[in-house]
C-alpha cells in the first residue's frame, strides 16, 4: 500500500526528491501506522500530535489567545468587565459598578459569570441566539470584545504564542500583527486622497512617514523584550518557544477610509522594506463589511502602486472568505483572481469561494503556473462561515495542482491549534503519509522566510542531497528559509524513529 503510494506520488512533478528514493524502514512504518490510524481518531491525535509541522503562515496574534489569558490580564490590570455584554471594558469599575459589570478579578469566585465571559470571548459551545444569530457575527464581535485586554500585553501574547507552537511541534509561523496602527490611520484621515493619485498620497505622507515607522518599531521592540522576559529566553528556565522562529506580516485594516487604508499600507511597506523582522504585508477585516466590499478593486490598485515603489515587498492577502448568500452573487466573481492579478498576491488567505468566480478553472491554472499557494483554515472556514467536510475547496486546490497548506486563522477565538488542522484534514480526505509531509513542507517552501529554499522544482537542490557536507553546509549558512526546511526534515526522521517504536501506535 505504502510503496504503491509512493511511486503514484513519484509520477507528479511536485513530488519532492526526498520521495523518490528507497523509504526508511522507520519512514515506511510510519506511513503503515497512520494509515491505519485514519479510523482511530484517539490515536490518531496522539500521532498528529507529535508530528512535524513545517509553519503557521495564517495566524493573527490577537486572535491566537485563549480568553482565558485576556481575562487574567484583565484582572492584573484592574479592568472592570460586562457580563451582560460579554466585554472586557477599558477602565476599572465604578464603586457601584453598573447592571452587569464586575472586577474581573471577582470572575474566579464566580463560575457562571467567568463561563459567560470566555464563551462571549470565543467560539466555544457558540449556539446562535435571537440576538447572536451566526457564528460570523459572534466570531467578529469576540475581537472588540477582548481588545482593553490586549494593549498592554503584546509581549505576553507573543510568549502564548511561541509556547504554543512549541507544544504544536511547529518550526516557524508568521504573525500578522499591526504595531503603530492608531497613528498610521490617524495620519491617513489627516491627508485625505484625491481620486487614486497614489503618487501624490506618498508625497504628502512622507513626513509622517518616519515617525509612524519608528513607532511602529518601538511598539514590535517592546513586545518582543517582554516575551523573551516571560519565556526566560536565553537562561536555564527557558520556555520551549523560544526556539520556536517567528517573522512578522504587517497586517492594515481595509474597513475604514481609502486614505486611512493607504496610510497604513504605505508605512506597512516601509516596516517590510526596512525592518527584517516583518517579511511581507497583509489586510485584514471581515471580506463581507460593506467598506471592505465597496472598496475593494481600490485597495488592489492601491498594492499594485505600493509595488511599483517597493518590488521586494511580499503580500499575503485574505481573499475569497466570502459564500453565496453573504455577499451578492457578484461581490464572489474576482476577489482572488484580483489579489494575484492586480496586487501581486503570492500567498492568499482562505480562497474558499473559488468555484464562484468568473472562469474559476483558468483561475486555478494561472495559480498552479503561478505557485500561489492558499492559506487553508479549516476550522476558521466552517464556524465562520459554515463551510464543512468536503463542502472546503481544499480537494480542488489540490487537484488543479495549486499549493496548499494548513493554518490556524485565530486559533484562540476558534478554541483550537495546528494539530486540529490537520486531524480535520486527515480525517476528512484520504491523505497518505507522504501527502501530510507535503503540507507541511509547503509552510516552508511558501513562507517569506529570507534565504534561498532547499527545495527547487520539487527537489532538494543538488548542494544538500547528501546533506552531511561542507557544500551543504555552505548552502545553508547564506539561508534562513534553508536551515528551518533542513530542521523540518531532521524532524522528520526523528518523529518517524520514535513512531515507528510506539507500541501505542501499532497494529
Amino acid at each position: 500500500m505504502f510503496l504503491r503510494s509512493l511511486l503514484l506520488a513519484c509520477a507528479v512533478l511536485t513530488t519532492p526528491f526526498s520521495l523518490c528514493q528507497a523509504a526508511t524502514s522507520d519512514e515506511q512504518k510510519t506511513a503503515h501506522m497512520f494509515s491505519t490510524l485514519q479510523t482511530d481518531p484517539v490515536r490518531l491525535a496522539v500521532f498528529m500530535r507529535q508530528f512535524p509541522k513545517g509553519a503557521d503562515l495564517h495566524n493573527h496574534l490577537v486572535g491566537a489567545i485563549y480568553a482565558e489569558s485576556y481575562l487574567k490580564w484583565a484582572a492584573q490590570d484592574g479592568l472592570c468587565v460586562s457580563v451582560e455584554q460579554g466585554t472586557i471594558l477599558p477602565r476599572a469599575c465604578t464603586s457601584t459598578p453598573a447592571k452587569g459589570e464586575k472586577p474581573a478579578t471577582d470572575l474566579p469566585s464566580d463560575e457562571t459569570a467567568e463561563n459567560r465571559m470566555i464563551d462571549a470571548l470565543s467560539m466555544r459551545d457558540f449556539v446562535p441566539t435571537a440576538n447572536d444569530r451566526s457564528g460570523h457575527d459572534h466570531f467578529f464581535a469576540s475581537f472588540a470584545g477582548f481588545g482593553s485586554a490586549t494593549e498592554k500585553h503584546a509581549g505576553d501574547s507573543l510568549a502564548e504564542a511561541l509556547d504554543r507552537a512549541a507544544q504544536d511541534h511547529i518550526t516557524y509561523v508568521e504573525l500578522m500583527i499591526s504595531p503603530g496602527l492608531g497613528g498610521m490611520i490617524a495620519s491617513g484621515n489627516a491627508h485625505p486622497l484625491h481620486g487614486e493619485n497614489y503618487e501624490q498620497a506618498m508625497k504628502t505622507l512622507q513626513a509622517d512617514l518616519p515617525k509612524l515607522v519608528a513607532q511602529a518599531r518601538h511598539e514590535t521592540d517592546d513586545m518582543e523584550q517582554q516575551a523573551q522576559h516571560v519565556l526566560h529566553c536565553g537562561t536555564p528556565q527557558a520556555h520551549p518557544g523560544c526556539a520556536v522562529t517567528v517573522h512578522y506580516l504587517y497586517q492594515t485594516l481595509r474597513t475604514v477610509a481609502p486614505s486611512a487604508v493607504f496610510a497604513q499600507l504605505y508605512a506597512g511597506y516601509e516596516m517590510a522594506h526596512t525592518d527584517p523582522r516583518f517579511v511581507g504585508v497583509n489586510f485584514v477585516c471581515p471580506e463581507d463589511d460593506p467598506i471592505a466590499m465597496r472598496d475593494y478593486d481600490q485597495h488592489m490598485r492601491m498594492f499594485q502602486a505600493l509595488n511599483a515603489v517597493y518590488p521586494d515587498i511580499k503580500l499575503s492577502l485574505h481573499a475569497g472568505e466570502l459564500t453565496p448568500g453573504l455577499v451578492p452573487p457578484e461581490g464572489l466573481t474576482h476577489h482572488i483572481r484580483s489579489a494575484i492579478e492586480v496586487a501581486n498576491a503570492r500567498r492568499i488567505g482562505h480562497g474558499v469561494d473559488i468555484m464562484w468566480e468568473n472562469d474559476a478553472t483558468g483561475l486555478l491554472k494561472e495559480m498552479a503556473q503561478k505557485k500561489v499557494m492558499v492559506e487553508i483554515n479549516l476550522t476558521s472556514n466552517d464556524i465562520i462561515l459554515n463551510i464543512k467536510g468536503k463542502a472546503h475547496p481544499f480537494a480542488m486546490y489540490r487537484r488543479a495542482g495549486v499549493p496548499v497548506a494548513l493554518s490556524t486563522d485565530d486559533e484562540g477565538v476558534s478554541r483550537g491549534d495546528l494539530t486540529q488542522e490537520y486531524l480535520r484534514a486527515a480525517t476528512t480526505w484520504p491523505l497518505t503519509y507522504q501527502e501530510l509531509k507535503q503540507l507541511s513542507r509547503n509552510g516552508l517552501i511558501y513562507s517569506f522566510i529570507p534565504g534561498a529554499s532547499l527545495w527547487q522544482d520539487g527537489y532538494i537542490v543538488s548542494a544538500c542531497r547528501a546533506s552531511e557536507t561542507s557544500q551543504c553546509r555552505s548552502f545553508l549558512a547564506t539561508s534562513e528559509k534553508a536551515r528551518l526546511q533542513m530542521a523540518l526534515e531532521n524532524n522528520f526522521k526523528q518523529f518517524e524513529a520514535d513512531t515507528a517504536h510506539n507500541t501505542l501506535l501499532a497494529n
